[in-house]
Order: structure tokens, then C-alpha cells, then sequence
């Protein structure tokens, strides 16, 4: 089994859109509220600046994203584990797995940078068999590249393997690994997003779903 991590395993919207907030503090800006940025959460960096700051037009090939990117970036990883958490079902699902035998892990398009001080810091995550981040592989989800590290290091061939996730991108690049699809629809999806039509095997509205469909 793998897994998306944010929207997935962990709900890290409050410290993204915490991170976005203070760079509209700076700004002499007011915070928004936590559910503006929830549908965005998914999209990291791009996501939050592009709600932070939606009337400026702040897009990738803006030429002062990259500075606001490494802002932001800065302040998530001051903040990242103040209000972070487990989402509810999830624990219980992993000691399912781990009561079966099934290996577990986890591929996110997060940096290890990130990645690797949030789940050290999360008792959840010390009996999983791989942590796969954005920059392991050359190339991040929605390439399959690091799906298939993911699979390599639990020793499982990857059609053997199910890949969950709440993003097209993880549906994306689970079939394009030749794994199994889970949409995780009670993640991050974005406003106009219809989950159905990312073509996944299955899908979930909890965590715990998941052990029917294993069953």
C-alpha cells in the first residue's frame, strides 16, 4: 500500500495556509481564513500564494514567484508541525495493515526538505517501509519515477501495489506506475475538481474504506 501524504494521511492545510498568512502580514494584508486556502492545499507553493495574493496574478511564470516561493517555503518549514495533524481513521487503518503483513509507504510530491523532520516527528509513520519525497526521484508525481522507487523499496512488484491519493496527479502516475488507484476524495480536492473523472479504480470518502476494498 502507498500513499499520498498531504490530503491523504495528514491534514497540513492549517500550517500552509498559516505560511501563506504571513506573507500577507507583511504585506499590511489581513489573514484570510483557513477555508479559502483548504481547497488549494493540495497545490503547495502555487496554491497558497495564488490565493494569498488571487488579485496580483502571482502565477509560476510570474517574475517575482520565485522569491515569494522561497518566502513562503520559509515559513512553512518554521510552522510546518504547530497544526498539522493525523486525519481521523487514519491511525486505525495503518495498524489494519500492519496487523495483515502489508507493507506500507508513502510518496508525496513534498521535498524531503519537509518531508523527512514532519513524519520523523509523527509516532505514525516509524513503521513505514518507505518515504518517498518530490526530489528523490528527477522526476516528481505525476511521473511515475517515484511510485516505483516506492515500490522498490518495499521489495513488491508494482502491479502488487495500490496507490491512494487525493490529487489527479496520484491517479496520474499510480496508472501510469502500473498500480492499483484510490481516490481519496475527502482530501484537497479544488473547487471545480470532479474526482470521478480521474479514472481511479475505486474511490474513498474515509480513510477506514479503504479495509473494505482490501477485503
Amino acid at each position: 500500500m502507498l500513499f499520498d501524504l498531504d490530503g491523504t494521511l495528514i491534514d497540513s492545510a492549517p500550517d500552509l495556509g498559516h505560511a501563506a498568512n504571513l506573507m500577507r502580514v507583511a504585506r499590511g494584508l489581513p489573514e484570510l481564513p483557513l477555508a479559502q486556502y483548504r481547497p488549494m492545499a493540495g497545490a503547495g507553493a502555487r496554491g497558497m500564494i495564488g490565493v494569498a495574493f488571487a488579485d496580483r496574478g502571482y502565477t509560476p511564470e510570474h517574475p517575482e514567484f520565485p522569491a515569494l516561493r522561497a518566502e513562503f517555503l520559509d515559513n512553512y518549514e518554521r510552522c510546518m508541525r504547530e497544526r498539522t495533524v493525523i486525519f481521523e481513521g487514519v491511525p486505525e487503518l495503518v495498524v489494519s495493515l500492519h496487523g495483515r503483513g502489508l507493507a506500507w509507504g508513502v510518496v508525496t510530491n513534498k521535498f524531503e526538505r519537509f518531508t523527512l523532520p514532519l513524519t520523523a516527528g509523527m509516532p505514525l509513520f516509524t513503521c513505514a517501509q518507505a518515504i518517498v519525497s518530490g526530489d528523490t526521484t528527477p522526476h516528481p508525481k505525476p511521473h511515475p519515477a517515484p511510485l516505483l522507487e516506492a515500490a522498490r523499496r518495499l521489495g513488491l512488484a508494482p502491479q502488487l501495489c495500490v496507490y491512494v491519493g487525493d490529487d489527479e496527479r496520484d491517479i496520474v502516475a499510480g496508472k501510469a506506475a502500473g498500480m492499483r488507484t484510490v481516490a481519496a476524495t475527502y482530501g484537497y480536492l479544488g473547487s471545480k475538481t470532479d474526482a470521478a473523472a480521474w479514472g481511479a479504480d475505486a474511490a474513498i470518502e474515509h480513510p477506514q474504506e479503504l479495509l473494505a476494498l482490501l477485503a
